[in-house]
């Protein structure tokens, strides 16, 4: 009885043994070529390399961009006009048209017991042979009537074998190429499911029970062939957590390596400089700059590097909350540096804060790309001393002969400006000093987790002057008369104005050759809201946009002659772009024709008006930008775009700009109008990932995970609990090739 119990005993164990192997199996089967999944032959494998899947683990991961349910289907006599449906029948006839040399087209006559059905498809010209007279298909798509006949133009067309049928299927779609049509790729993707079938699940069984969670094996299966939509949403959703959760343990875990091992700065926050420095300032803060600058003070007297982004919509007063984290570094005896993206804003910058810290007894210095050779010596050699407390700056910050003696804090003015590795290379610069980013571009909190979720976050919605109101009107081209009667009678009153171009000079045939080849790169959806670079004329489009050049001549000489009208670009040099500035803060200059180099903390609350030529050409954040150059004192303020357009869509995304000044609120009706693969992109590091996630749609989910990411990483931040192992691997094999850098 006892060895037959040891027996029993053994026989359970190695049973036991040989699950555990197959499903470890399975799941590093996922990092393997995905030439090892049945029916990937060489050349399969080459087309699917074009599609940027090279594993297993990118083939799974290659979600349907649509599904189509066949499971409502009519008849062809009860299918009304317009309606979506599936409808099935038998080939009657297949016909191969050619109208224009290069344009083919299939004709295939579809009849059931109801009526006949005309189905067209363009550019397809092999459904000729694959489709065949007295073949039974469905068909799914918009009925249309024309021709005597209703039609539908390219349908998704589906071979019905035998009594199959087409009630109950619905039919994934992925994207494909020409070597792979979407019925291979569903083949595919169901054969590497099979590869990896049993794979262990990343998600510790604790959170899946939380949420009511599939698990992954499931998920995959749902997402790639469901038998409901309902089943399609519950997958979408384990995924979307399981996506989310990965990158915030990873940006947090790479967020807390910045840090390791080296002793942090605590800061002094209750001294004389911190407390003095409200006195000098020339107005009283806001509810929300005294709570944001709470935030970031509690943040610097904690025993670890502050990692933290300010986001102040447009005007809301980000750089005197910043001043606050400069005083408390002066104070536990360190240094700061304040860099930003121009050399008009580090000016600035330096003017405004500099005589404030002068009042207090701190020490400081500017250094940018237009101080002499002999300034800049004495200023390195004092900074390297310890003389110098506060380094206000532009990327001349980031030279390698500029060292500090003990560098602190750093702060980072409109941080996306600047990529990556400058950021870091300015960290780099001190021992795990901490770091503040300011930004004023709007980014909802659900975005900003998403792509910085290794963060504090501290925001700042409205603007101090509540009583500058600003108004935004769009208007046609045609119509911009209205703009300029605006404009002369704010100069009448003594105010100023702003014309802003998107370029310098006139259209050249090498920056429309260039946009024409971006424009067949992207379809014209992703190109409608593509980013436009300060200065890069050949990022706009093709039809005759205004040139700053040409709009300087016209307000001079045609409609402004008795007022000053002057040009600022980014091409100028530093020396012209300061005395074109310097005039215009003076009232000198009453009318400033500028790209959109103003973008960026330019600050004169003497400007009232902004005209904006071709706004359609800009983005909605950029937009909001701009116009945040006025209505910054107490004065009213309007903004005016004008448009030649006439397209509905970029009407609608200008009007927005008319109902809301808010910033945050409009760039979640920007995101809202965006597809998912273009709200992230791939400029965040580690973003690539996110293949599901939608920031507008799964906020929810997003914060669910970064609290869950927190969660884990303080109770288990080294991933040593065997219930976690699992997630690390997954974790660092989701990112193997990815450079997520700790600060935003």
């Amino acid at each position: 009885m006892l060895i037959a119990g040891i027996n029993r005993s053994t026989r359970w164990f190695c049973l036991l043994s040989n699950i555990v192997i197959d499903r470890l199996s399975a799941t590093l089967a996922l990092d393997e070529p995905v030439s090892r999944v049945r029916l990937v032959s060489p050349a399969r494998a080459k087309a699917l390399a074009g599609l940027g899947i090279s594993t297993i683990r990118d083939l799974i991961t290659h979600y349907p961009r649509r599904y189509i349910d066949l499971s409502h289907k009519l008849s062809v006599a009860n299918a009304s006009i317009g309606a979506t449906c599936t409808i099935e029948g038998v080939v009657h006839e297949v016909k191969l048209k050619r109208p224009k040399p290069r344009l083919a087209l299939v004709e295939i006559t579809l009849v059931d017991d109801t009526g006949t059905l005309m189905v067209t498809c363009f550019r397809q010209p092999w459904l000729a042979e694959q489709i065949k007279s007295g073949m039974r298909i469905a068909v799914a798509g918009k009925v249309e009537f024309n021709y005597g006949f209703k039609r539908m133009t390219n349908p998704y067309i589906e071979k019905l074998e035998g009594n199959e049928v087409a009630e109950g299927m619905i039919i994934p779609v992925h994207p494909a190429c020409e070597k792979i049509s979407p019925a291979w790729m569903r083949r595919l993707v169901d054969s590497a499911l099979q590869h990896t079938c049993g794979m262990l699940d990343p998600l510790p069984l604790e959170l899946r029970m939380r949420y009511k969670l599939m698990s992954r094996q499931n998920a995959l299966a749902c997402i790639h062939f469901p038998r409901s939509m309902d089943e399609v949403a519950q997958a979408r959703r384990r995924l979307i957590y399981e996506e989310v959760l990965l990158l915030q343990l990873m940006m947090l875990s790479e967020g807390a390596k910045r840090s390791a091992g080296i002793a942090p700065c605590v800061h002094d926050i209750d001294g004389d400089i911190v407390r003095l420095l409200p006195e000098k300032l020339p107005f009283e803060l806001t509810d929300e700059q005294v709570s944001a600058k709470n935030e970031i003070l509690a943040h610097m007297a904690e025993p670890k590097a502050m990692n933290h982004m300010l986001l102040g919509d447009v005007g809301t007063g980000k750089t005197a909350v910043a001043a606050f984290a400069l005083a408390a570094c002066a104070e536990s005896g360190g240094q700061a540096v304040l860099m930003a993206p121009t050399e008009v804003l580090a000016v600035q910058h330096s003017e405004k804060l500099g005589q404030i810290f002068d009042q207090l007894g701190v020490s400081w210095a500017l250094l940018s790309g237009s101080t002499t050779p002999k300034e800049r010596e004495a200023i390195l050699k004092k900074l390297s001393s310890g003389d110098i407390t506060l380094l206000f700056g532009t990327h001349a910050v980031l030279e390698d002969d500029v060292h500090f003696a003990r560098l602190m804090l750093a702060v980072i003015d409109e941080q996306q400006r600047f990529g990556v590795d400058q950021r870091a290379a300015l960290l780099a610069k001190g021992q795990a000093p901490d770091a503040l980013y300011l930004t004023a571009t709007p980014i909802p909190r659900t975005l900003a987790l998403a792509l910085y979720g290794d963060l504090t976050l501290s925001y700042i919605k409205h603007r101090p002057h509540d009583s500058a109101k600003r108004r935004t009107v769009v208007c046609h081209k045609e119509s911009r008369g209205v703009a300029y009667e605006a404009a002369r009678e704010a100069l009448e009153r003594g105010e100023q104005v702003y014309v802003v171009c998107p370029l310098i000079g006139q259209d050249t045939q090498a920056r429309d050759e260039k946009a024409q080849t971006r424009k067949r790169e992207v379809d014209e959806e992703a190109y409608e809201y593509a980013a436009i670079s300060i200065e890069d004329d050949t990022d706009l489009a093709f039809d005759n946009v205004s040139a700053a050049t040409q709009e300087v001549a016209y307000l001079k000489h045609s409609l402004f002659p008795d007022f000053e009208v002057a040009l600022l670009h980014g091409r100028m040099s530093s020396t012209e772009k300061q005395d074109i500035m310097e005039r215009f803060r003076q009232n000198e200059i009453n009318i400033l024709v500028a790209t959109t180099v103003i973008e960026v903390g330019v600050d004169v609350p003497n400007a009232t008006v902004m005209i904006i030529e071709d706004a359609d050409r800009f983005g909605l954040s950029q937009l909001h930008q701009l116009r945040g150059r006025v209505g910054r004192g107490t004065k009213p303020a309007e903004v005016y775009l004008v448009s030649a357009s006439r397209t509905d869509t970029a009407l609608a995304r200008l009007r927005a700009m008319e109902k809301t000044d808010d910033g945050f609120e409009l760039a979640t009706y920007d995101l809202s109008l965006r597809r998912e693969g273009d709200i992230l992109g791939n400029r965040q590091s580690g973003a690539s990932v996110l293949k599901l996630v939608n920031v507008v749609r799964d906020g929810a989910v997003i914060e669910a995970a970064h609290a869950d990411a927190c969660e884990l990483l303080k109770f288990d931040p080294h991933f040593e609990l065997p219930e976690n192992q699992v997630l690390m691997r997954e974790m660092r094999r989701m990112f193997a090739g990815e450079h997520v850098v700790s600060g935003g």
